[in-house]
C-alpha cells in the first residue's frame, strides 16, 4: 500500500512539474529577469528629466525630448521616426528672477508662466495692488485706472499654509472645522467678487477678457499663486496676458507681500523675467517600431504623452508614462525581436493641450487605428498599476484576463479589472483611439499624491519616481504587448452601448463586472 501511496505521489508530482514546464515562457521569463535585474529606468530617467528637462510643447526643449527619444531607439537597434502634425505658438524660457526691494531686500521664490511675456534687461519694478471688493461690473470699471503702473495679485489668499493633512494629525477637532469653515467662506466670497466684476474663470481667477483689461489699463505685470493645499506645491499652468508678465510666487511669498499690501505697507518688488517668442512652429510625435513578421499590418501600441508644462521637469505627468514605455520597448526588442504583430510606440506631444498629438495620429493612419489589435496608455503618475479598464468593449475581459495570465502574481494581484468598463475613455491619450472604436487600455496607476503633490506642480521632478512601482509597470506593459501580438485572434470591436436616460437624454451607467478575489480593490 506505502509503495502504491509513494507512486501516486511521484506522478502527482511530476505531473506538476510538467504541467509547469508546460505553461512556462522563456521570452516572459527573460522579460521579467531583465527589468528586475538589468533595468535602465533610472538611467533614462536622469536623461529624460534632469538633462532634456521640461517639455512645453512649442518650446526647444520639446523638440530636444524627441530627438532624445529617437536616438534612444536607435542605440537599441530599433527604428524610429518623427512625424510632424500641425503647429503651436513657439516659446522659450528664459531666467526669472524675483526681489522685494521693499519695505526690505528678499530674494522671492517663483517662476514666469509658460507662454508669458518677458521683460527687458532692467526688468521691471513697481508697487503691488491687491483686488478690492467690488459692488459689480461698473465699480471694476472704475478701479481699473489704479492699476497703471502697479503690479497686480490675481489669486485668493489662503489663509493656512499647512495641507489638510496636517490639520487633521494635529489640530483638535474643533479647530479643524473652525479653519475649513473660514476657508470656504473667504472662497466663496472671492469667487463671487470675480463674478461681481464680470470677469470670473472657473470661479477663481480672471478671464482673458479680464486679464486684458488690466493690461490695456497700464498694469506692469501680474503675480499669481496657485496652491495645491498640499505638500507645498504651486500648480503651474499657463499666462493670460499678452503684453506684460505673469508671475507665480510660492504659497509663502504670495501670502507675505498680500498681507503687506493689506496692512498698508505698499510692498514693491523687482521682476526680471526673460523669454522669447519663437512665432510658429512645428509639432510631432515620435515613434519607434518593431516590425511584425507573421501579421505586420496589424498593429499593438505602447503610448504615453511626452510633452509637460515647463513649472518642473515632469516626472510623474508624464514622464514615467515615456520612460516605461521605452523600457519596455528596449526589453521586447532584445528577448521578442520579430513579433507577429508591429509593435509601436507613440510618444505624443500635445496631450496637455488636448490630447492633440493622438488625435492627430488617429486622423493621419487609419491604416494603422483600423488595424490595431491593442494599445496601452500610461499617464497617471509613478505608482504601480492598480486598475485597468475595459473601455466598453464586450470581449475585453476575454482578452485582457488572457492577456494578464502570465504577469507575475506579485503584480496582477493589486489590479482589479473592470468590464466592459467605460466607453468614455477618459482624459488620456487612449481617449483618442476609443473615440473612432479601436481598442486603447489606460494602465492606471496609484495616486502616490499625484493630485496635490505632483501633477502640474513646480515639484514634478526625479526625485518624486518610485522605481520599483515603474519597474512593474514595465513588466506589465512588456507582457500584455508581447500577448497581444502573439494571440492568434483579432480583438473584437463589439462595444455595449450606454443607454441614455429618458429624461435627461444623458447616458447612463450600468454595473460593472470586476474580476473577484483581487487585493487592493
Amino acid at each position: 500500500m506505502k509503495k502504491i501511496i509513494k507512486r501516486i505521489l511521484l506522478i502527482v508530482l511530476l505531473s506538476g512539474h510538467l504541467i509547469y514546464a508546460q505553461n512556462s515562457n522563456p521570452v516572459i521569463e527573460n522579460i521579467i529577469n531583465e527589468a528586475n535585474n538589468n533595468s535602465q529606468l533610472e538611467e533614462l530617467a536622469y536623461k529624460l528629466l534632469d538633462v532634456v528637462g521640461p517639455r512645453l510643447v512649442g518650446t526647444p526643449q520639446m523638440k530636444n525630448a524627441h530627438d532624445w527619444v529617437a536616438s534612444q531607439y536607435e542605440e537599441w537597434g530599433i527604428s524610429s521616426r518623427l512625424e510632424q502634425y500641425g503647429e503651436w505658438n513657439g516659446w522659450e524660457r528664459g531666467i526669472t528672477h524675483i526681489d522685494m526691494i521693499y519695505p526690505r531686500n528678499q530674494t522671492l521664490k517663483g517662476t514666469q508662466l509658460a507662454w508669458s511675456p518677458g521683460t527687458s534687461d532692467a526688468g521691471i519694478t513697481a508697487e503691488l495692488i491687491t483686488i478690492p471688493r467690488f459692488r459689480d461690473e461698473a465699480d471694476f470699471n472704475a478701479w481699473l485706472p489704479s492699476v497703471k503702473g502697479k503690479i497686480v495679485m490675481v489669486s485668493f489668499n489662503h489663509p493656512t499654509g499647512r495641507p489638510d493633512y496636517n490639520w487633521e494629525e494635529w489640530a483638535t477637532e474643533e479647530s479643524f472645522q473652525n479653519m475649513k469653515a473660514n476657508r470656504d467662506s473667504l472662497i466663496a466670497e472671492w469667487r463671487s467678487n470675480l463674478a461681481r466684476s464680470g470677469h470670473n474663470y472657473y470661479g477663481v481667477r480672471f478671464s482673458k477678457e479680464g486679464f486684458r483689461k488690466l493690461e490695456e489699463a497700464g498694469a506692469l505685470g501680474v503675480i499669481a499663486n496657485r496652491w495645491s493645499r498640499g505638500f507645498g506645491a504651486n500648480k503651474i499652468f499657463s499666462s493670460y496676458t499678452t503684453i506684460v508678465p505673469t508671475i507665480d510666487l510660492s504659497l509663502e511669498d504670495y501670502t507675505m507681500l498680500y498681507r503687506m499690501v493689506e496692512h498698508g505697507v505698499k510692498p514693491q518688488i523687482k521682476v526680471v523675467s526673460k523669454s522669447k517668442d519663437l512665432g510658429k512652429v512645428p509639432t510631432y510625435n515620435s515613434f519607434g517600431e518593431i516590425k511584425g513578421t507573421e501579421k505586420p499590418n496589424e498593429y499593438v501600441m505602447l503610448s504615453a504623452h511626452l510633452d509637460t508644462w515647463d513649472g518642473s521637469s515632469g516626472a510623474t505627468d508624464n514622464g514615467t508614462g515615456t520612460i516605461t514605455m521605452m523600457e519596455a520597448m528596449r526589453i521586447l526588442k532584445k528577448f521578442y525581436p520579430n513579433p507577429k504583430r508591429t509593435i509601436l510606440a507613440g510618444h505624443w506631444e500635445g496631450e496637455e493641450q488636448g490630447l492633440n498629438g493622438s488625435r492627430a495620429f488617429v486622423e493621419d493612419h487609419p491604416e494603422i487605428v483600423n488595424n490595431l489589435q491593442a494599445l496601452f496608455n500610461q499617464d497617471s503618475g509613478t505608482g504601480r498599476v492598480e486598475s485597468i479598464s475595459g473601455s466598453g468593449f464586450l470581449y475585453a475581459y476575454d482578452f485582457l484576463n488572457r492577456w494578464l495570465h502570465p504577469v507575475p502574481k506579485e503584480i496582477t494581484d493589486f489590479i482589479k479589472t473592470e468590464f466592459p468598463g467605460s466607453p468614455s475613455g477618459g482624459g488620456s491619450d487612449h481617449s483618442s483611439f476609443i473615440a473612432v472604436g479601436a481598442p486603447g487600455f489606460n494602465l492606471n496607476s496609484l495616486n502616490w499624491s499625484y493630485d496635490n503633490y505632483t501633477w502640474h506642480t513646480n515639484i514634478d521632478t526625479y526625485d518624486k519616481i518610485i522605481f520599483d512601482d515603474v519597474r512593474n509597470n514595465a513588466i506589465l506593459t512588456a507582457i500584455l504587448v508581447y500577448m497581444a501580438s502573439e494571440d492568434p485572434r483579432t480583438f473584437p470591436r463589439d462595444k455595449r452601448v450606454m443607454p441614455l436616460d429618458k429624461d435627461t437624454g444623458k447616458p447612463l451607467s450600468w454595473p460593472a463586472q470586476r474580476s473577484p478575489n483581487r487585493k487592493g480593490n
